[in-house]
């Protein structure tokens, strides 16, 4: 499976290495498509691709470390 979706990262995940971390963590294949970042947030534009279960994985732990997921669109 292939997404493409939008993250934004809160002021209190800034420190945080998450794009690091989730490359690290689960079995996907990261690019990064557009980001901004200042002290207060940070967005970025990303496509992972792996397995579907990788995928759901990942997800959901960017979630509930804090992480919004907008606009998931999945890329054939």
């Amino acid at each position: 499976m292939k997404i493409k979706a939008e993250f934004i990262f809160p002021e209190k995940l800034k420190d945080e290495p998450l794009i690091c971390d989730i490359c690290k963590r689960f079995d996907i294949t990261l690019k990064i498509v557009e980001a901004s970042f200042s002290t207060d947030t940070g967005w970025a534009i990303l496509v992972l691709k792996a397995k579907d279960a990788e995928i759901i994985k990942t997800l959901k732990y960017l979630t509930d470390k804090g992480v919004e997921i907008k606009d998931t669109k999945q890329i054939v």
